[in-house]
């Protein structure tokens, strides 16, 4: 008699849920393994081998594309490999070679737009070299971003594109000795020397000053991020350097750096546009510090001047256009991977710094006389 025609099953009449007995659960679990279904366990070569009535070898051959099988046995085990859903085992075969085909990117915030293209472009240099992109955020935090990195080595990535969180980076030197080709963009590594990608955050920011200068401000506020932060630190010395250039003297309550949630930064930007003396233009450190700039500056009676630093997006389309120091996200991501894959390739030797230059792209706000 089949035990699975003996189990009743029955329905709650609180939920209207059918109710199958373990017997049956494990009768029909039995009738899976006989028939070849097999759940959470994926097909391997054997079955498709026993399937298809060849040897091993055979099946091998025909998975990686081998000579020295007939076309009738290739077509056998094709359709044996479609039935089975079954799947090459690349971690294994790549194992075998000392790799992995996979890379690990350390960002800082999935969520910030700059990111986007950075990672994407990662992303494509990979694929062209058939390895796959794993990704994490650091959300600015560096025990996070250490505990991340160390994670994805644990994992066996052959190299990581990191963009720092931290000023540390000794944590690193033991999986760097031990073969993992490592790429720090936007920010450079703390205390060790490694390749690091950048763009020009110093010239970027002076070039921006220099033109509201040119167009007649000389109260100029700048507010930027994290003081401790590589690229924020650059943009301020980027700022004064264009204002010591000009000889205009820079007022401490014209610059502001700290966390760039909007709350801190509208109350900075309403703080060097009050009192006897306010500021008749900005530059804007970042994409998020501009965006909240532009809120504030919505809400003057006066026009104020606007530069920030990184583009955003629909800048072109507000009245007047946002003028800002673009940089090209995606070729610092491009960069870096391409130099990560050299690194693992071994042809590069020493480390290098690479500085990308950044453009002005004007478009009406930068250009706005001083008021009054």
């Amino acid at each position: 008699m089949d035990r699975r025609t003996t189990s009743v099953e029955m329905t709650d009449d609180r939920t209207g849920q059918r109710i199958v007995p373990e017997t049956t659960r494990r009768a029909d679990r039995h009738a899976d393994r006989l028939s070849g279904t097999r759940y959470g366990n994926r097909p391997t070569m054997k079955d498709v081998a026993a399937r298809a009535g060849v040897g091993l070898k055979t099946v091998s051959r025909v998975v990686n594309g081998e000579p020295g099988v007939t076309p009738d046995t290739e077509r056998r085990v094709q359709e044996a490999i479609d039935a089975l859903g079954f799947r090459r085992n690349d971690s294994a075969r790549v194992l075998r070679k000392g790799r992995t085909a996979s890379i690990g990117l350390v960002l800082e915030d999935l969520a910030d737009p700059f990111y986007g293209p950075l990672s994407r472009a990662v992303e494509e240099v990979a694929r062209a070299h058939g390895a796959l992109l794993i990704n994490g955020s650091s959300a600015e935090d560096p025990e996070r971003e250490q505990e991340l990195a160390l994670a994805l080595c644990a994992r066996r990535v052959d190299g990581l594109v990191v963009i720092p969180a931290g000023d540390d980076h000794r944590y690193l030197e033991p999986e760097i000795r031990a073969g993992v080709a490592t790429v720090f963009v936007d920010r450079p590594a703390g205390k060790i020397d490694a390749d690091v990608v950048l763009s020009d955050n110093y010239g970027g920011a002076r070039d921006g000053v220099s033109h509201l200068i040119a167009h007649g401000h000389r109260r100029i506020g700048f507010i930027g991020d994290m003081p401790r932060i590589h690229t924020a630190a650059e943009r301020l010395r980027g700022y004064r350097a264009a204002m010591e250039d000009a000889g205009i003297p820079v007022e401490g309550q014209w610059m502001s750096l700290g966390a760039t949630d909007p709350v801190r930064v509208r109350r900075a930007a309403e703080d060097m546009l009050s009192g006897p003396t306010p500021v008749t233009a900005i530059f804007a450190g970042n994409n998020r510090v501009t965006v909240t700039v532009i809120r504030v500056l919505a809400e003057q009676s006066r026009p104020v001047a606007l530069v920030g630093f990184d583009d955003i997006e629909l800048a072109d389309l507000l009245q007047p256009g946002v003028t800002v120091v673009a940089q090209d996200a995606a070729a610092l991501g491009r960069t870096a991977a391409e130099r990560l894959f050299r690194q693992l390739d071994g042809s590069l030797v020493a480390p290098e710094r690479i500085e990308l230059p950044t453009r002005l792209i004007t478009r009406g706000s930068g250009e706005l006389p001083p008021a009054g």
